[in-house]
């Protein structure tokens, strides 16, 4: 990873530990410079890099500024993060239905780069916001690079455990979205009915290198998702 995007990384972060609002005011350049010990050139990188992202926002002769979506109960649709990162106060947890260690199958194997007789954890699991059933998530790592899975991870934030425990830089993900119908058994998961309304996303997500390492595949409960998604500049 570059410095710069290493930087983009650590600023998005403090802001999502922090819970920063739109508007807030970051630290101005320079004191950007000496906090990381970088040049000039390599700040304004991250901060371009994370303007582009739709994280924050620049005026000229007044300073950086949060930028993040201020109406109450939509989540970022297009985060690396995962969710607990753009929850805000919200509680999210999660009912864990499996954790193992499985072959992948052919679809699985060809998402995540890897051959079929390769090892990956499965993890599935129902998601709660508030406690209200947010979505059926189904995902796939690959164990050589996440190499260690249980339950009590996987009930908290798997993105957590993946960045801080073993160092794992996520890069950039994939997104793939279907509007649908709930199958007999999606919609068991989400206490609904079969053929009720759903939005469904596949995202495969890739180190910095480019290497896949998780692809899962998310079920949302129609009445209780809610996204928002930032985009710099008018659409055309």
């Amino acid at each position: 990873m570059l410095k710069y995007q290493q930087i983009a990384n650590e600023i998005e972060q403090y802001i999502n530990e922090q819970n920063l609002k739109q508007g807030d005011k970051l630290p101005v350049l320079e004191q950007m410079m000496n906090q990381y010990a970088v040049s000039k050139s390599t700040i304004t990188k991250a901060l371009e890099l994370l303007e582009r992202k739709g994280v924050i926002f620049q005026l000229r002769g007044s300073g950086i500024f949060v930028r993040r979506h201020n109406r109450p109960g939509y989540m970022s649709l297009f985060s690396t993060q995962g969710f607990k990162s753009n929850l805000g106060d919200r509680v999210l947890t999660s009912d864990v239905i499996d954790v193992s260690v499985v072959k992948p199958d052919t679809t699985v194997a060809e998402n995540l780069g890897i051959d079929v007789s390769d090892d990956v954890y499965r993890v599935e699991r129902v998601r709660y916001v508030d406690g209200e059933v947010l979505c059926h998530e189904e995902s796939y790592y690959v164990k050589a690079i996440v190499p260690y899975l249980n339950r009590e991870i996987v009930a908290d934030s798997i993105f957590d455990y993946v960045q801080n425990a073993l160092g794992v830089t996520i890069g950039f993900s994939d997104m793939y979205l279907q509007v649908g119908r709930l199958t007999e058994s999606e919609a068991e998961h989400l206490g609904l009915h079969a053929d009720d309304p759903t939005l469904r996303i596949e995202t495969i997500f890739h180190l910095t290198n480019g290497k896949p390492f998780d692809y899962s595949r998310i079920t949302y409960h129609y009445a209780h998702s809610q996204f928002v998604i930032q985009a710099n500049g008018p659409y055309m």
